[in-house]
């Protein structure tokens, strides 16, 4: 088995609209669209359409949402055996698109941030070489965060990490655990800044104290990535955005598979830029893997 996913398992609910406003403002919707979501899942799926042998742990309610997310993962091939049934409500963000692309989300974490250590079934997750994880909002409660700690320490395999916003904002200290038992940590550049205060390329040099592979995403400017050994600045591909849910999570993917099929650095970073092109290109986060075939990859 290849990777294993543990992260927030939502439904996204993608309002495109004029303009976000701010506080006091108004705009307008212009369409609304359902899809499935989940920074982890997204990657995960990504990962499984091209053709590795991929599962998730993660929560859903026992609900249509929660019914429909299980169904579109295992629709791309990924075993669901580590998805837990809960009473409750299935996640959900509400995800914020303007006319340029740009996105604001809001989060409703639900059921999702009450996995506890003793719903995991470790011989499962044990099975798979890779384990990714992604964010949970730790607002309802923290045991979903608490498991992704002790189960890093277990796993005998290698650790992939995106923190997103939401741990980013916790600060390095809550986070440091997850950071120091990743082999491949994968932040973005404003991520890089809000937990060392450093640019990309000096908040890299940091976590190369705890990691391997540091790879931080840089947005239409591509991606730095390094091992302390070698470095590169990899360029985006140049298309036009049309909406950026998920962009980060399609990079993730890219540079993963890159990675697990033994290429070089530069090339597992030209993959992630890739997938992210493909991405950006249509509206929702998972939208392109529907064209998305390992036949016509860059490399």
């Amino acid at each position: 088995m290849d990777v294993v996913g543990f992260g927030a398992l939502n439904v996204d609910r993608v309002y495109l609209v004029s303009e976000i406003p701010k506080a006091e403002e108004e705009s307008y919707v212009i369409d609304v669209q359902t899809y499935s979501g989940g920074s982890s899942a997204n990657t995960i799926s990504a990962l499984a359409k091209l053709g590795l042998k991929c599962g998730f742990v993660g929560k859903v309610g026992s609900d249509d949402f929660g019914r429909f997310l299980i169904e579109d993962l295992r629709g791309y091939g990924v075993d669901t055996k580590g998805v837990v049934v809960s009473e409750g409500r299935t996640g959900c963000a509400m995800v914020f698109v303007d006319r340029d692309g740009k996105r604001a989300i809001l989060l409703d974490p639900a059921v999702n941030d009450t996995i506890k250590f003793d719903e995991i079934d470790l011989d499962y997750v044990s099975s798979f070489k890779v384990l990714h994880l992604s964010s949970f909002v730790c607002k309802v409660s923290w045991d979903s965060f608490k498991s992704q700690e002790r189960l890093v320490e277990d796993f005998d395999g290698i650790v992939s990490f995106d923190p997103g916003s939401v741990y980013a904002k916790l600060g390095l200290k809550r986070i440091e655990k997850l950071v120091r038992n990743a082999d491949v940590f994968m932040p973005n550049e404003i991520e890089v800044r809000e937990l060392t205060g450093l640019d990309y390329k000096e908040g890299a040099e940091h976590f190369l104290k705890f990691c391997d592979v540091v790879v931080v995403k840089r947005g239409e400017e591509g991606c730095y990535v390094t091992n302390g050994r070698e470095s590169y600045e990899v360029k985006a591909f140049e298309v036009k955005p049309v909406d950026t849910t998920g962009a980060g999570d399609a990079f993730n993917a890219g540079f993963l598979y890159g990675f697990l099929k033994g290429k070089n650095l530069k090339d597992c970073a030209i993959l992630g830029n890739y997938l992210a092109s493909l991405c950006i290109q249509r509206v929702g986060a998972k939208t392109y893997l529907r064209y998305l075939d390992k036949r016509y990859l860059p490399l």
